[in-house]
């Protein structure tokens, strides 16, 4: 198994984990991606709400594949609970731990999001890198999980930028 998380959970220092349990807890039931997605769309004009949207879009279809089909055919157990040296451990989701849907919603968003308005994208990946590393060092996930749930935001992120150029290109036919 991958013990990457029981040095993950050991080595951060006590305040770093104050700060990436404090984001996740933001990010809980993609609360700050809804909010930042408000802001941009209130504050950003049509490129906020361009941005907004394709990072609203971007969490739906990432918490689908990454909670509603991956978790379901995966059923992969959460690390040991003796590898992690802290409470936060009893405070984790009973399914599947691979992928981290988490970590798939937070980069959906930010990959999204970046293209329409790049300083905006910029800045939500500062959370978002926040999210991943928290969802290892809380002992929620293995590093494996939270890449395929980065792999799954940024494939998510990239078909909804191309969507409309494909769609263009291939429309459906009608009959």
């Amino acid at each position: 198994m991958d013990q990457g998380t029981k040095g993950v959970a050991s080595r951060v220092p006590a305040g770093a984990a104050k700060v990436l349990s404090a984001v996740e807890e933001a990010a809980e039931s993609t609360k700050l991606w809804c909010a930042a997605a408000g802001v941009m769309a209130w504050r950003g004009g049509p490129r906020g709400r361009r941005a907004a949207a394709a990072g609203t879009t971007a969490v739906v279809v990432a918490q689908l594949v990454s909670n509603g089909v991956c978790k379901q055919v995966t059923g992969r157990r959460r690390p040991p609970k003796k590898w992690i040296p802290h409470d936060e451990v009893e405070d984790r989701p009973n399914s599947s731990s691979f992928p981290s849907g988490h970590t798939a919603a937070a980069v959906a968003f930010t990959g999204a999001v970046a293209p329409a308005w790049p300083v905006a994208g910029a800045l939500c990946a500062v959370p978002a890198a926040a999210v991943a590393v928290e969802r290892v060092q809380s002992g929620a996930h293995y590093p494996s999980d939270a890449a395929a749930g980065a792999a799954i935001g940024l494939t998510t992120a990239w078909l909804i930028h191309r969507a409309p150029h494909l769609l263009r290109r291939h429309p459906f036919s009608g009959g």
